[in-house]
């Protein structure tokens, strides 16, 4: 087991692999263009660029004077219905999302989940709107960088508490999390305030080199290097001591000082010494592994996979594409490094809820409103999204539970089980009947102003929709990880056929040919649709 690289034409089993894994959206021309690439030029292809469709958020309230693009107000901080607008910010995200076929966008929320903000602690709309710009800008960018920028992003600064973290009064919120959880991270204790790769000194330290960052709430302080919005330096209310860390970083000295710059510089040496550690460079290749390999993994992979990435990670000084590329070009990324059949890789993560949700919308064609010329339809489906299906389903879109983020990223044992529980499993299963219907079959069945016209995308898209075998086999070939046998087709396709022979099937679909009436097809194709998309087999990847 090692990271040998496949070359070989992906064909469809794995094309299908890798859209899932690295993007939210695909469909059948999709997955037939990229089962002619190899890994390398797939990998390359999920790299080219795609505008946003929607440049900023839109808003739609109030009724009698929308806000409309409020982000480009002239004080957009003072507008009302901040809650809403941070909602309407997700909207955006995902509605992005759904127009574009890119790594980014995977990549974007990879990031959310390893420098985790709630939008509910964010600051205000536009604080919230500039740290997604940022975690977009740094997709394919490098994680070191990040770690500095993101220190003073708003939205961080807010969510952690380090806005009020000063010289004469320090709040250890920020360094905490910093270490623990967004880089070096806690690992096993070995004394007193002892984690190994961090000791509680560390920490008082890390909240003295970050001390005196402050929001700067009109975004009047521009980066210049992302040219977003950022934070500002209170000077004296700075730590303007000399830092002296622990035997974890080899008692290292950091100067302090009393100008901006030096400042800056003292944040630039303590990242600088954290990523110089070889822990930081795994702890984050086992969360890409976890992000877009496989929960869970034995002492072979870890000597083989994770600690190899590891390595070129440090190397190529955090740069994320060059690793990730590594990863995902390789045989052991496509289950063909060994020959042990226990081991899966290819259908063994359990999907988000937001996956779950964008590959049936592109997989379909749905076709979304736009927010501005169709606003009142826009903002009904993505009410539906956000408010009841997402959220019952268990992802509270860029508002995890706690600091540590979404459960299934980090909770073991469990990890992406979370995403299916008792709890969460009626919205999964409600989504395709809501979709299929137009109306919010997860609760008070009003309409959502968007329906999927299953007829017309048989009609449209499959090459044999008259044969009620072949129609299944087509299907299942596109939506499942793997086919699926003769006994399974059969089972689904007693939803088709009622209990009558297969000619029933297809003079139903020949009968609706040349009539034009589709009660009968609809029905059908509606009861199979639900029953294949709340398959097992649609419900992994």
């Amino acid at each position: 087991m090692n990271l040998e690289q496949h070359t070989q034409t992906l064909g469809l089993r794995n094309a299908k692999h890798l859209l899932r894994r690295t993007s939210f959206t695909f469909n059948k021309e999709t997955l037939l263009e990229f089962s002619n690439l190899t890994p390398e030029q797939a990998f390359d292809k999920l790299l080219l660029a795609q505008s946003n469709k929607l440049a900023e958020p839109y808003d739609n309230k109030p009724e009698d004077n929308p806000h409309g693009f409020w982000i480009s107000s002239p004080d957009p901080s003072s507008l009302d219905g901040q809650f809403r607008k941070k909602i309407y910010v997700a909207y955006w995200w995902l509605y992005n999302g759904l127009h574009q076929n890119s790594l980014k966008q995977k990549l974007t929320f990879f990031l959310h989940t390893s420098f985790t903000v709630s939008k509910f602690d964010a600051g205000s709309s536009v604080h919230f709107y500039d740290h997604m710009r940022l975690l977009e800008h740094f997709a394919f960018g490098n994680l070191k960088t990040l770690s500095k920028k993101i220190t003073f992003d708003n939205s961080m600064l807010d969510y952690l508490d380090n806005t009020k973290n000063n010289a004469n009064n320090p709040n250890e919120n920020y360094a905490r999390e910093f270490l623990e959880l967004f880089t070096i991270l806690k690992a096993e204790q070995v004394g007193s305030g002892d984690y190994t790769n961090y000791t509680e000194l560390d920490v008082q330290q890390a909240a003295k080199v970050f001390s005196g960052i402050k929001t700067q709430n009109d975004r009047s302080n521009i980066d210049p290097d992302t040219n977003l919005p950022i934070g500002r330096i209170d000077i004296p209310r700075h730590d303007q001591e000399d830092k002296t860390f622990s035997h974890a970083f080899d008692e290292t000295v950091i100067s302090g000082s009393n100008t901006e710059e030096g400042i800056k510089q003292e944040l630039d040496n303590f990242v600088e010494m954290v990523f110089n550690k070889d822990a930081t460079a795994i702890s984050f290749v086992r969360k890409l592994y976890r992000y877009f390999v496989k929960s869970e993994w034995e002492n072979e992979i870890e000597e083989n996979v994770i600690q190899p990435l590891a390595l070129q990670l440090k190397n190529d000084n955090y740069e994320i594409l060059p690793t990730l590329k590594t990863l995902l070009t390789s045989k052991h990324f496509y289950d063909l490094d060994d020959t042990n059949n226990t081991d899966e890789i290819i259908g063994s993560i359990i999907k988000s809820p937001l996956q779950l949700c964008n590959e049936v919308i592109s997989f379909f064609k749905l076709t979304i409103p736009d927010p501005v010329s169709q606003s009142e339809d826009f903002f009904r489906f993505f009410d539906f999204l956000y408010r009841f299906y997402l959220s019952s389903a268990g992802l509270v879109m860029w508002a995890p539970d706690s600091v540590a983020g979404y459960p299934a990223h980090y909770q073991s044992p469990d990890f992406d089980r979370h995403w299916f529980s008792s709890n969460t499993v009626l919205a999964r299963y409600k989504l395709i009947e809501s979709l299929l219907t137009g109306r919010n079959k997860i609760r008070y069945n009003g309409k959502i102003n968007v329906e999927l016209n299953i007829v017309e995308f048989i009609q449209n898209n499959i090459d044999q929709p008259s044969d009620a075998i072949e129609l299944i086999t087509e299907l299942s070939d596109l939506l499942y990880p793997e086919q699926i046998d003769d006994e399974r087709k059969a089972y689904f396709a007693q939803n088709l056929l009622e209990g009558f022979p297969d000619y029933y099937w297809t003079n139903a679909w020949l009968g609706y040919q040349g009539s034009g009436d589709d009660t009968v097809v609809k029905s059908r194709l509606n009861a199979l649709m639900i029953q294949m998309i709340n398959a097992p087999e649609f419900q992994i990847m």
